[in-house]
């Protein structure tokens, strides 16, 4: 396997490898298949002996950040590790209630949990989950706390996981060191904000890279939008007829991932899988590096005509 690019990520100076892992696949439980520990150990090995160096996840998760104690702690200075917060960790959960909740409490306890769980003194990015509006962060102290969690050492770098039209107000308070932002040859409406977090200094971490951008029966992608809005992604690729750039011996999911890894203001996109066969796929195509520039150019061109254009910064 040819070595991943690396590349900056924002500020924090951080060498990130182009294509980081996304643990929710291994969440298990009802919101996702269960994952044996054999195939968790297996997979989140074979992440690092690959030289993937970022790895991304969340309490909302399930037993993701768990299995990330579980087997790979014994190897934690080979990886930069991301979770979040504002997840319900010391909120019980009542039904039709909020997702997240962003008091002093529940950032505390999350950032304690995930330290227990994950087996390390110190994670390396905390993001706030669900993008919060700048008033839910000051509210209840929730964004004070997380400075002082970094402050304290156990947090080295916060972010925000984060969307229009909070993702612009996140960039313009100027005290988040990294964005987790979705975005893919589909679902293009981040593509202008992506640019406008790298030049402030931010990190940019893309999430749905390669799965949102190549329609899927089975996340029933083909039928529902991916974005706030706009055609679903079966309709939109037909539409722009992408299915005739591919050349040949490229699969749909090569062509997608590296759609995303040719944003100029991307640092890394992280990808999920429980499969190691396809973990090795999305090496393969990832070690190829950006489209060519004329096969870029023509699959945005195509895609505009078909109602995937970035939303205004």
């Amino acid at each position: 396997m040819a070595d991943l690019p690396m590349r900056a990520l924002g500020r924090t100076g951080v060498q990130v490898t182009t294509l980081g892992y996304g643990a929710m696949e291994l969440r298990g439980g009802s919101r996702g298949r269960d994952i044996p520990d054999a195939q968790a150990d297996r997979v989140l090995n074979a992440v690092l002996d690959a030289g993937i160096n970022f790895v991304d996840t969340s309490p909302d998760y399930g037993r993701s950040e768990e299995l990330i104690g579980r087997f790979i702690s014994h190897r934690r200075d080979e990886y930069f590790l991301a979770t979040k917060c504002g997840c319900l960790v010391a909120v019980e959960h009542v039904e039709g209630g909020p997702r997240h909740v962003y008091t002093r409490e529940n950032i505390r306890a999350a950032i304690e949990q995930s330290l227990q769980r994950m087996k390390t003194d110190r994670l390396d990015l905390v993001q706030f989950h669900g993008s919060p509006s700048r008033a839910e962060l000051e509210e209840h102290g929730a964004l004070d706390e997380l400075q002082a969690l970094q402050r304290e050492g156990k947090v080295r770098f916060i972010g925000a996981s984060s969307t229009l039209p909070n993702l612009a107000e996140h960039i313009a308070m100027g005290v988040f060191d990294e964005f987790q932002i979705p975005y893919s040859a589909l679902q293009r409406e981040h593509e202008q904000a992506i640019t406008a977090a790298a030049r402030a200094g931010a990190g940019t971490v893309i999430r749905g890279g390669a799965a949102r951008g190549a329609p899927s029966d089975d996340k029933q992608w083909s039928t529902s939008p991916v974005g706030a809005a706009g055609p679903a992604p079966k309709d939109l690729s037909e539409h722009a007829r992408l299915d005739e750039l591919l050349p040949g011996g490229m699969s749909r999911m090569e062509f997608t991932l590296r759609f995303t890894l040719t944003h100029p203001d991307l640092h890394t996109t992280i990808v999920g899988t429980a499969n190691p066969d396809h973990l090795m796929e999305n090496l393969a195509a990832a070690a190829k590096g950006p489209l060519p520039a004329e096969l870029y150019a023509e699959t945005q061109r195509r895609l505009a005509e078909a109602g995937s254009a970035p939303a205004a910064s």
